[in-house]
Formats: structure tokens, sequence, C-alpha cells
């Protein structure tokens, strides 16, 4: 019988150690459309599209692929990339020393008799950068341009390997409103010329407004796909396919008990590390114990930098103002005195900052506060797993053992990792720097209790968030951030949408 599914997959199972990340699971894709894989966090969401691409080659799992009608068993990624299905990763795999048109061509290279053709190189370059709508030399290095213009590398690379099947994996969890915005809107555009895309994502509104379809995983199982045109499909819907029950409270109730000012921050400066440009310009702010503070803003609005050089000054340099810790004026130049005084710093980045991948659990756990469970600088490993397992069972980490590999927890979990490692150390004041990205709904209402609970603790929260609901459902008061200067300070009973945005973008002018 004739079918216009460009992709089949039937009946897919991967197991990994002591884990079945997939069982029987099925996913039709129709041709030129675009299909939304969502899920909570371990559902198995990244797993099924690494088995599609090759990157968990045909014999590490039972199945079949079917591609334009015809079974592919795949022995690598270089195998689906020849048939026009592309990956692109959360995690860029770009190389930040080399141009854009070094790292586009890379492995595709324009060669005429064995050398590189680089006038070729330049020229297909251009025509694909044109394409993405991006605006650069094709000289460019990766490392001076930000993420939300290296997503649209990604994608300009994918396209010079005549993609027909583009599969995204959480595309825009590292970009601004603006840049999200661009990428839904080229994906639109490639939608037009015939190009099918699967896009992983956790943001519904953006779902919402280009997905054609929707399979819903849960626990390695497919649970439905819904046509979101036919179905009426809302963000409610989804969420009930996806948690398997109504989150009608996307954030949990909390009744603030604010107290004295925990830490002051008076006139901060911060000049960038390789240039001689300010990047934090005469900041001020406070926060109260039991309290959570906000910091919104535009990607490059300096709230990374602002975090980051409080914290032990691990950004910046020629840093200049004053930090006060209950009234008391204290030195935090480096990371180890930071958390000394009662810091806490959660990256934005949990992969590359947050956590030793290759290590386990516990370990992770415990790395922070060494020093309370070693007498005479030797660890007492029967109180480490002890605390690890208080934190695994306090933080509700859903994994089979704190031995396991921190690398193979998702991402929902590997933040509880991070948090734990950081609650370990007792600190006064936590700032958490998109505590959330990259994580489902679920596990996000579970970050958010967590948050809640630290504040009724009586801990000073600072939260960095670029999902504006997120932080006015979350913050007490916030502040908010343009080019480096605090822009505007509001409560959360007078803050809007719309009224921190005009903040973000009020310019020095």
């Amino acid at each position: 019988m004739a079918t216009n599914n460009i992709l089949e997959m039937r009946d897919i199972t991967k197991t990994f150690p002591g884990v079945k990340a997939l069982e029987d699971v099925n996913l039709q894709v129709k041709e030129g459309e675009i299909h939304a894989l969502m899920g909570e966090n371990g559902a198995g969401k990244s797993t099924l599209m690494k088995v599609l691409s090759g990157v968990y080659p045909h014999g590490s799992y039972t199945g079949d692929i079917l591609y334009k009608g015809n079974v592919c068993e795949f022995k690598d990624i270089t195998n689906s990339e020849k048939l026009g299905i592309v990956i692109i990763h959360q995690e860029l795999a770009l190389i930040p020393q080399l141009s854009i048109a070094e790292n586009i061509f890379l492995g595709n290279e324009q060669v005429k008799r064995g050398v590189i053709n680089w006038n070729d190189t330049i020229v297909k370059t251009k025509e694909l950068l044109k394409t993405v709508g991006l605006n650069e030399s094709p000289n460019t290095l990766i490392s001076s341009i930000g993420v939300g213009k290296q997503q649209l590398v990604e994608i300009a690379k994918a396209l010079s390997k005549e993609v027909k099947l583009l599969i995204l994996d959480e595309p825009t969890a590292a970009l601004n409103e603006e840049d999200s915005e661009n990428l839904l809107n080229l994906l639109l555009a490639f939608k037009k010329k015939g190009i099918t895309s699967i896009m992983i994502s956790h943001k519904l509104n953006e779902i919402t407004k280009v997905a054609d379809s929707i399979t819903i995983l849960r626990d390695g199982k497919t649970i439905e796909t819904l046509d979101m045109v036919k179905d009426n499909i809302n963000e409610d819907r989804i969420i009930k396919g996806m948690v398997g029950r109504d989150l009608t409270q996307r954030y949990p109730v909390r009744e603030p008990k604010i107290g004295e000012t925990i830490l002051e921050v008076k006139n901060w400066n911060v000049y960038h590390e390789t240039q001689d440009r300010k990047v934090i310009d005469d900041v001020n702010m406070y926060i109260r114990k039991g309290e959570i503070v906000g910091i919104a803003g535009l990607m490059g609005a300096g709230r990374t930098e602002l975090a980051m050089s409080l914290f032990g000054k691990s950004y910046g340099k020629r840093i200049s103002g004053e930090t006060l810790l209950n009234g008391k004026p204290v030195q935090m130049n480096t990371i180890n005195q930071a958390i000394d005084q009662g810091l806490a710093y959660v990256t934005e980045d949990r992969k590359h900052y947050g956590l030793i991948l290759m290590d386990d659990i516990k370990r992770n756990i415990t790395l922070t506060g060494l020093n309370k469970i070693s007498r005479n600088t030797v660890v007492n490993a029967n109180q480490e797993i002890i605390e690890a397992e208080r934190f695994r069972t306090k933080l509700n980490i859903k994994t089979p053992s704190i031995l396991q590999k921190t690398g193979n927890l998702s991402g929902g979990n590997q933040q509880k990792v991070v948090l734990s490692k950081w609650i370990f150390s007792e600190p006064e004041v936590l700032i958490l720097d998109e505590p959330t990205r990259g994580i489902d709904v679920g596990a996000k209402y579970e970050i958010y209790t967590i948050i809640n609970q630290l504040a009724m603790e009586g801990k000073g929260v600072l939260i960095i968030s670029s999902e504006l609901p997120e932080l006015l459902g979350m913050c007490d008061r916030m502040y908010v951030m343009s080019e480096g200067r605090f822009t505007g300070e509001v409560t959360r009973e007078e803050a809007s949408q719309e009224k921190l945005m005009k903040y973000m973008t009020k310019s020095r002018g």
C-alpha cells in the first residue's frame, strides 16, 4: 500500500547495561512535515534519533528502519548522511579554532585533483550562509561567534550534505527569543522547499507554533502521535501525554518568608578577559534570606559574566566593586574563597563545567565538600555513600545506583546531581544559571520545588533564566540587564513579560 511516509521506525528496542532505553518504539514521519518528538528527560528521544542516524549502529538495537520505503541498516553516521539524513546534536560539533567555511565542509571537502579548492569552498559557503540568513564572512572563526550563529552554521553544514531529513535535538535550548524565532522561521522555509524535519524540544510554545505532528515518548515507549491541526492540540494536552497526568500548576506555590539582606554587591565593574571592553558596568544588587531573585536579559547582556565574576572572580579582569555578606565586606578572589564564604554557582553548561561525566554520581555529589567526609585527607567511603544516597532520595535522582556514570543520566537527572553537589557545600547564597535549560516540564517542576525548599530554609537564591515565564513564576523580585548594566528592577506583583522585555531591550542611548 502506498504511503507518503519518508520514515518509519518499527518496534525499535535499545538496551544499555541495566537500562532499557527504548522498548518497541514506533515512529512514522510524513514527507515534507515538521515532526516533533517530545517526552520527559530520559524518555528515549535522543536515543531514538541516534539509532536513526547510525550513531548507534545496526546490530546494537532490534527493530527496523524504513527510509523512503527501503529497509536501512546504518553502520555509522556517514551511511545515513549519504541518504540525506542529517542530525544536529544538542552539543554542537563545531571546531572553535577553524573558520565557518572549514567547519561546514569538514569531512566533505571541496577537492580538485586531491587538493582543496578554496575558491569553491568560499563561494558555496557564502550561498549556504545566505540560505540560513547568517551575515558573516566564511573566514570568521567559530570561536568569535555566539551560540545562535553557531547553530545556523550547523544547519548550513547539514544543507551542504543535501539534507532530505533534518533532525534537530533541542535546537533552541541555548538560544535567546530572537534567535529561536529566526531558527523556527528557517525550519518553516525549509518545509516549503520539501525538507522534512524532526525536532526534539521541551519548549511547548515553539512546538505548537511549527509542528505538524507530535510523537510523545514516555519511559522508552511510544505513547501517541498527535496531528496538530486535526486533533486541535494545545500545550496542556501535550503535557498530559508527556507526564501521564494533568499538570495544572507549572510552578509550585510558595509563601515567601523574606529576612535580612544576605548578599550585597556595590559598584561592580568587570572587563572582558581578552578585549579592553567593560562587560559589567556599575552593577548594584542585593539578595535577602529566603528570597528568590531573578536576572532577565537577552543573550550577551552580561548575566553569566556577572555571576561568574562574583563567584571567585572566575570570569573577567580588572574587577572592581564591593561584596558584603551579612553586612560585612568579604574577599572572594578565588573559587575556594567564594565557596568558603557560602557562595555556590550552578553553571549553565552542566556537561562541561558542572559535572565529571566519566565519574559516578556519588563522586560528583560529594566533590564540593570532601573535607566533610574526610579525615587526614582520606575520604571515608561509607560516609560518601551515605551522603550520596541522601541526595539521591531527597532530590529524586532517577538512577539504578549512585555508582552509575553521571554521563549516562538524562539531562534533568544530571541537573539534580549538579544541584546536589552545591547543596552539599551548604551555601548561604545559590546562583543558578539557566537551571532548567534542556529539561522537560515534569523535571522542571521537581527542580522548582527544590529551589523553593532552599528558599524556605533561608538561603538566598539568584536565578538567571532566558525563559521569562520561569522568572515570573518563580521569583520574588527581578533585575533586568542590558549591555552589562541593570536597566530595571521589578517585584513579582508589578512584573510582566512586556515590562521585562522593555527593560531588556533598553540600550545605553
